[in-house]
């Protein structure tokens, strides 16, 4: 009996410390797990992406000659205190709190682009998915500065995110052929979101953007 109590009792250790192997486990995942979050308004599909992108116009990358971020006035206010960069903060993030001048003095943020999540606001950058610059170089030089400043503070269309502050700096004006995000899961997103942005928009994409984004389409 003695023996037989003893491989037991082991037996009820055994599934005890598996139990709260199991239990860690879990909570681990949850711990790390980003909780729900709050996004840019959704990209077109990637079949729609497609359609949009084989109906832009193709042609070689304009020149940089002239531009300046003043041209594209932005973080324009939005509404009372607060300002674009203001609202997309409040927008991307969770249980994000404001100051009475609309600044985000507590909350969490998740970037997608490199699944990093910040609790400070001053870590994370407001990017514009096509870059302002490359905007200028697809059409946008020629567009008037009440366009551009449209263009800048985008809302409704998927041009703003915010993410992981030297992420965005590393990307700078870099279009998809030479930029994506860390995290390859985000690709097909990101693509979609570049494709509907430059379609409302009407700016031209050159050939090896062009490549890129449809090597990234016929993926998703």
């Amino acid at each position: 009996m003695s023996g037989v109590y003893a491989r037991r009792s082991r037996g009820l250790r055994r599934i005890a410390v598996l139990g709260a192997a199991s239990a860690l486990a879990t909570t681990g995942l949850l711990a790390t797990a980003p909780a729900a979050q709050a996004a840019p308004p959704t990209p077109v599909s990637a079949s729609t992406a497609r359609s949009y992108l084989s109906q832009l116009t193709v042609g070689a990358e304009g020149s940089s000659s002239g531009y300046s971020r003043d041209l594209f006035p932005h973080w324009i206010t939005q509404s009372g205190a607060c300002n674009t960069r203001e609202v997309v903060l409040k927008r991307d993030g969770s249980n994000v709190q404001q100051d009475s001048s609309c600044a985000a003095v507590s909350g969490s943020w998740y970037s997608p682009y490199d699944g990093a999540t910040w609790s400070a606001a001053a870590d994370v950058d407001i990017d514009h998915i096509v870059p302002l610059a490359e905007a200028w170089r697809s059409g946008a030089n020629s567009w008037t500065t009440s366009k551009r400043q449209q263009f800048a503070n985008d809302l409704t269309r998927p041009q703003l995110i915010a993410v992981t502050d030297n992420v965005n700096q590393s990307k700078g004006d870099q279009d998809p052929a030479e930029w994506m995000p860390p995290s390859s899961s985000y690709h097909c997103y990101y693509a979609r979101m570049w494709v509907h942005t430059k379609y409302y928009w009407n700016l031209k994409v050159d050939s090896a953007e062009k490549s890129a984004l449809q090597s990234v389409l016929n993926g998703c």
